[in-house]
C-alpha cells in the first residue's frame, strides 16, 4: 500500500517536473555552446499528446538564442520541419507564433489562450526562433550588425540544434524556411549561407551538419530597396483594389524625392555601387534615411503601415499576447530568463549603423530561384510597408532562367471552395501570390488561405485552387 502511494506521488511529481525542470545538452564539437530547454510546458499548445519544447540555444559565453518548438499535430514522425522567423531587424518570432500561424491565440484577458485550428503545426513540426540576440526572449552579448553576420550566427544555432539528440531526427526532414518582412533579407541570405556551408562540409574543409533547405517562403518581404522605394510612390498613387492613398500634392512631392538629383534613386544606386567597401556604411545609411523620410513616411500618412484599411491606432492583430508573456508563471513554465521585447531597439540600431536596410538581396534570391529551389513570394495586398507591388516588381527584376516566363504569365485567381483568396503566378518551382484583403501579417488576416498555401508549398505543388 505504501509503495502504491509513493508510486502515485512519484508520478504526480514527474508530471509537474516536466513543466519546470530544465534539460541541458552540451556540444561535443564546439566550446561554450549547448541547449537548455523545458519539455511540455502546457503553454499555448494544449492539444493532447502534442510535444513542445522551449528554451535557449547557447551559442557562446553570455549569448543565448530563444527557441520555441511545437511538434506537428498530425504524423510528427514524418511531418516536415518548418522554421519561422520574423523580421525587424529585432522583431521577435512570437509575433508569428501568437498573431499569425502558431498553435494558439491569446484572449482579451491576457491570461488565457484559445487553440488555433489553422495553426501551421497542424501539418508540420514548427520552430520559432528569436534572432539576433536582444530580440524577444533572447539575451546576452549582441554582435550582429548586418544580414551577413546574422546568417553566420544563425547557422551556428542550427548546428547546435541538429547536433543535439532532441533535434537530430529532423536533419533529414523536408526543411521549410518561412519568414516575413525583413525576411526578404534574411531568407535569401541565410539559405545562401547554409548552401555555402554545406558545400564546405561536403568538400571536407568544414566539420558540421548539412542544413538543406527544401523550400523558402517570404511574405511581404523587403528584398530590393531601390525597386521597393519606388513602389511606395506607385502604391500610394493606386493601391490595386483600394485606390489612391495620398493627395496629388503628396504624390508629386514623392515623385520629386525619388527622381530628383541626389534623390532616393541616385542615393540607393550609390549604396549598391559602394558594395561592401569601407565607405558603404555611410552612403547606405544616408540613402536609407532619405528614402524612409521622403517615400515611406508620406506613402503611409495617417494610415497603419501594415494595413491601409486601419489608421495608425490599428487594433488588429491584437497585442494581448504581450501581456500574457509578461506573466511570471508563464515565463517560469516555458523557461524564459529575460523580459520579452517584441521589436527591440538595440539590435535594430546595430543594423542601422551599417545601412543594412538599404542593401539588396535580390541577386541571391534570383540565384536560389535559378537553382530550382521551391520558393513562394507572397504578400497581403493591404500592406503598405512591404507592399505587393514592390515585391512583385522585385521578382520580375530577378535574374534567373524563368524571368521572361514569369513576366509573360498572367495572374489567375486561386480559389478555396469557389471564393477567390489570391492572385497567383507559377513558373516551375517558383510562385508569387497577392493575397486578397490581408495586411502585413498574412496568416493573421487570412488564416484559412495561409494554411492552404502552406500545405501546397510543403507538398511541393504549384499554387492552385481547391
Amino acid at each position: 500500500m505504501l509503495f502504491s502511494i509513493l508510486l502515485a506521488l512519484g508520478s504526480c511529481l514527474l508530471s509537474h517536473a516536466t513543466l519546470v525542470i530544465k534539460h541541458q545538452f552540451s556540444s561535443q564539437i564546439q566550446d561554450d555552446v549547448g541547449l537548455r530547454f523545458v519539455n511540455n510546458s502546457g503553454i499555448c499548445e494544449t492539444t493532447p499528446g502534442v510535444h513542445q519544447m522551449s528554451g535557449y540555444v547557447d551559442i557562446g559565453t553570455n549569448m543565448s538564442i530563444w527557441f520555441w518548438f511545437f511538434a506537428s499535430r498530425t504524423s510528427p514522425e514524418t511531418a516536415p520541419f518548418t522554421l519561422w522567423i520574423n523580421g525587424g531587424p529585432g522583431c521577435a518570432s512570437e509575433i508569428g507564433l501568437f498573431q499569425e500561424n502558431g498553435p494558439c491565440t491569446v484572449n482579451a484577458d491576457g491570461k488565457s489562450t484559445t487553440l488555433n485550428p489553422f495553426s501551421w503545426n497542424s501539418v508540420s513540426n514548427m520552430i520559432y526562433v528569436d534572432q539576433p540576440i536582444g530580440t524577444g526572449f533572447s539575451f546576452g552579448t549582441d554582435t550582429v550588425n548586418s544580414t551577413e553576420s546574422a546568417a553566420v550566427q544563425f547557422w551556428k544555432v542550427f548546428q547546435i540544434l541538429f547536433e543535439s539528440g532532441e533535434f537530430s531526427q529532423y536533419e533529414s526532414r523536408e526543411f521549410i524556411f518561412a519568414t516575413e518582412s525583413y525576411g526578404g533579407h534574411y531568407g535569401p541570405a541565410f539559405v545562401t549561407y547554409f548552401d555555402q556551408q554545406n558545400d564546405a562540409i561536403a568538400k571536407g574543409t568544414l566539420t558540421g551538419v548539412p542544413i538543406v533547405v527544401s523550400a523558402l517562403m517570404v511574405n511581404n518581404g523587403w528584398y530590393d530597396p531601390l525597386i521597393q522605394n519606388l513602389a511606395y510612390l506607385d502604391f500610394a498613387t493606386n493601391a490595386p483594389g483600394y485606390g489612391q492613398l495620398q493627395s496629388d500634392a503628396v504624390l508629386q512631392e514623392m515623385n520629386t524625392s525619388y527622381f530628383e538629383a541626389n534623390g532616393c534613386l541616385e542615393q540607393e544606386q550609390a549604396c549598391y555601387d559602394a558594395g561592401n567597401s569601407s565607405a558603404s556604411n555611410a552612403i547606405c545609411i544616408k540613402a536609407d534615411n532619405f528614402c524612409v523620410d521622403n517615400l515611406f513616411v508620406p506613402a503611409v500618412g495617417d494610415r497603419d503601415s501594415d494595413d491601409l484599411r486601419q489608421n495608425s491606432s490599428a487594433l488588429f492583430p491584437p497585442e494581448f499576447y504581450r501581456t500574457y508573456l509578461a506573466l511570471a508563471d508563464v515565463k517560469a513554465k516555458i523557461g524564459a530568463e529575460s523580459n520579452y521585447s517584441e521589436c527591440a531597439n538595440a539590435p535594430f540600431q546595430l543594423f542601422s549603423r551599417t545601412g543594412d536596410d538599404a542593401r539588396t538581396w535580390l541577386p541571391q534570391l534570383g540565384a536560389l530561384a535559378n537553382s530550382t529551389l521551391k520558393i513562394l513570394i507572397w504578400a497581403g495586398d493591404a500592406d503598405i510597408n512591404c507592399n505587393w507591388l514592390g515585391g512583385h516588381a522585385s521578382v520580375l527584376a530577378m535574374d534567373w532562367y524563368g524571368k521572361q516566363r514569369l513576366a509573360d504569365t498572367p495572374f489567375t485567381n486561386m480559389t478555396i471552395d469557389g471564393a477567390a483568396v489570391a492572385a497567383i503566378q507559377n513558373v516551375d518551382n517558383f510562385s508569387f501570390a497577392r493575397v486578397y484583403e490581408a495586411g502585413h501579417e498574412v496568416p493573421a488576416f487570412q488564416p484559412v488561405a495561409a494554411l492552404e498555401i502552406f500545405k501546397q508549398v510543403i507538398a511541393m505543388e504549384q499554387l492552385h485552387s481547391v
